[in-house]
């Protein structure tokens, strides 16, 4: 074995202290594309908002997007590196597919979630392909459950069901934020779709630390009226941006 740290090489080495760096590194790629995704549950819906960078002034922006509708049921928003989370989708759309054709109904988001984190977690035990550099955040409505779901999964393999989450660049200080809010709401679900987007938008806001426009994020709400995902136009965002900067 070579001298150094043959461990930072190594995908399933575990290093001295207990720690899979190649693990680790995935993660890190996470934050690569300098993007924060905020998701949050409320009483009868679930929404994400995540940031919309375009690359080049070139580029046409409605072509740039991090949702994608993986079912009729199921959505989810990407972040991190684009190309790993293109493969992810496609590979989340596979699984949902093969589930409806051979159990005659939608698969639920949280099977979805932890469908993929297994995929992940593979990734992890084997050299024939890297770990991707991307976390994924379900949204969907189990109308056998009637209650909306928010599940994130990320490149070790780890998934879990959320009242809300953040992942990206700025995932500490969006975490801070939440974790506040639903203390002094008594780690109550808000009631309503506009507050639970209003609290996604102000934790990216706070996370941030700047005032953010309609073109510069996207919005993704699943719920109880409209269990599809639906993605947000500008001017819908704008009316939610008005109504958060009143309050304030």
């Amino acid at each position: 074995m070579p001298s150094g740290r043959p461990t930072d090489r190594a995908i399933t080495i575990f290093s001295a202290e207990g720690r899979l760096y190649q693990v680790e590194y995935a993660m890190k790629a996470v934050n690569q594309q300098n993007t924060t995704t905020i998701g949050v549950r409320g009483e009868h819906c679930a929404i994400v908002v995540t940031q919309k960078k375009v690359p080049d002034a070139l580029v046409d922006a409605s072509s740039v997007t991090h949702m994608h509708t993986i079912s009729k049921n199921i959505g989810c928003c990407v972040t991190g590196l684009e190309g790993d989370g293109r493969f992810k989708v496609d590979q989340a759309r596979q699984e949902a597919n093969q589930w409806s054709y051979k159990y005659g109904y939608a698969m639920p988001a949280d099977v979805m979630a932890k469908k993929m984190a297994d995929l992940n977690q593979v990734y992890t035990q084997h050299a024939y392909m890297r770990m991707l550099g991307t976390t994924m955040v379900f949204l969907g409505y189990d109308e056998e459950q009637n209650m909306p779901l928010l599940y994130r999964t990320e490149p070790s393999g780890y998934y879990a069901g959320f009242k809300a989450c953040a992942t990206g660049v700025k995932q500490i200080e969006a975490t801070t934020f939440l974790e506040k809010n639903f203390k002094k709401r008594e780690n109550k679900c808000p009631k309503t779709t506009a507050e639970t987007i209003k609290i996604g938008i102000a934790a990216l806001m706070t996370a941030l630390a700047q005032d953010i426009k309609s073109s510069q994020i996207e919005i993704a709400v699943v719920s109880k009226e409209n269990p599809e995902f639906t993605v947000l136009t500008t001017e819908q965002i704008d009316e939610h941006l008005n109504s958060l900067a009143e309050e304030e």
